[in-house]
């Protein structure tokens, strides 16, 4: 049996390394732009939550003349009351906080809110007061008494 050259057909060695090659810097382009996106959608995600916490509250508010000691007070599932990145959302209600240490601060070291924070602590999980820290700048912020949510870094 004689299998000519034009006969045999399929990939050969060479081929099949360009071809990985190729989509290996297909890969390597698209996936940083699929990280940014999936970053993007996860903050979101987080204001979109962050505002529907934010209607709960006041919905508590006015049925109980003050505003809750937890979020575990709204009768909320684990689901609503962990961000996009598995963490808790953090609440404090400032009415029953004594001096300003855990109190969420802007640059000028300033209480960003009146009534109580409401915030995730970002992709990274971790948070310190004055949200200008490096750890605080990916955090999801409630700041102005609700009028602004968003990142901290942009606040």
């Amino acid at each position: 049996m004689n299998i000519t050259r034009e006969k045999a057909s399929g990939f050969t060695l060479i081929e099949l390394i360009i071809a990985t090659a190729v989509l290996g810097i297909l890969v390597s382009i698209a996936y940083p732009s699929y990280l940014a996106y999936k970053e993007k959608v996860d903050n979101a995600i987080a204001i979109t939550e962050l505002q529907n916490l934010i209607s709960k509250i006041e919905i508590y508010n006015a049925l109980h003349n003050g505003f809750p000691e937890s979020l575990n007070q709204l009768n909320l599932s684990n689901d609503q009351l962990n961000d996009p990145w598995g963490n808790p959302y953090s609440y404090l209600n400032l009415s029953t906080v004594r001096g300003n240490g855990q109190v969420r601060k802007d640059r000028n070291l300033k209480p960003i809110n009146g009534a109580y924070d409401l915030y995730s602590k970002g992709k990274n999980g971790t948070s310190v007061s004055p949200i200008n820290a490096t750890p605080s700048q990916d955090d999801i912020i409630v700041a102005n008494d609700g009028s602004y949510i968003g990142l901290a870094s942009e606040y």
